[in-house]
């Protein structure tokens, strides 16, 4: 369901009535459904309703519509996918030093999710785009807070610091990771939100965007399957991350564990395959 902040709309209809064609161009409107309704259209002078689908067209009775649609995110990531680009290196290294140096850039981008939590009005994938980038940013903050440091392990109590009120809520990342995300069902997430250290998923150097979310999320659970360093695959026996183990229950929503592992792994795996977990690397990911 794509959220359609602005929608221009162009009906072209072609009526077979005393060869007339009529043309007419309804206004942009905002809304957040899954088709498009309108209604008080003109046929025949009598008032008729049409449904619009995501593809963008419908033909029914001699009327063809065509549209245009212009899409905007319901939160704009632009400060954060800068700072990505800026101090994230393409295989997921931190430069935290950096970073620190520009803070302040961070922090506006965190005030802006103070500001803008999501509503009903958001699609999932908006809402799903601005947990994620706020977990990772969030991360970040944490760290730097206490930067130098070789973990996140060397932090006090570092999933469960209140740090950030978003709305009226004092947030940790506890909270973020397990009332918020996994609640929205979707077990890519486990491969987008990074916990600031070598044997996580790489931290991505681009910002969630809802419009791009799937194909953020299929790329970023193939890449930490395909990384070696985190998970050894092959058809009779598999050593992957402890990931699988802690969030078992999340990969097996659609089936086992291996049918998930099969959906995203350029290799097939039996389903007998011998089942091992790798160590896990806390050490930071800079």
């Amino acid at each position: 369901m794509k959220y359609l902040s602005a929608l221009i709309v162009t009906l072209i209809f072609t009526l077979s009535c005393s060869g007339l064609q009529q043309t007419t161009q309804d206004k942009a409107i905002e809304t957040n459904a899954s088709e498009v309704v309108f209604t008080e259209q003109k046929k025949d002078n009598n008032s008729t309703k049409i449904s619009l689908g995501e593809d963008g067209t419908i033909s029914d009775d001699g009327i063809s519509v065509t549209t245009e649609l212009i899409y905007t995110e319901a939160f704009d990531h632009a400060i954060f996918n800068a700072l990505l680009k800026k101090y994230v290196s393409e295989n997921g290294n931190v430069n935290y030093k950096g970073l620190k140096a520009e803070s302040k850039t961070l922090q506006r981008y965190i005030d802006l999710l103070k500001l803008h939590q999501p509503n009903d009005d958001w699609t999932k994938n908006d809402k799903l785009a601005y947990w994620i980038n706020a977990y990772n940013a969030l991360t970040i903050d944490l760290i730097l807070r206490n930067y130098p440091t070789k973990s996140i392990k060397d932090i006090k109590d570092p999933w469960d610091q209140r740090l950030w009120k978003l709305g009226d809520t004092w947030q940790n990342l506890n909270d973020i990771e397990h009332k918020i995300l996994r609640k929205m069902n979707e077990p890519r997430i486990h491969f987008a939100i990074v916990c600031a250290s070598v044997s996580c998923p790489k931290l991505q150097n681009t910002a969630f965007t809802a419009s791009n979310l799937n194909a953020q999320l299929t790329n970023a659970t193939k890449e930490f399957l395909a990384d070696t360093s985190k998970n050894e695959l092959s058809k009779d026996n598999i050593k992957i991350s402890k990931i699988f183990k802690w969030f078992k229950k999340d990969f097996e929503q659609d089936g086992s564990l291996i049918d998930f592992l099969n959906q995203y792994s350029d290799i097939t795996i039996s389903e007998s395959a011998k089942k091992s977990y790798t160590d896990y690397n806390w050490n930071l990911n800079d």
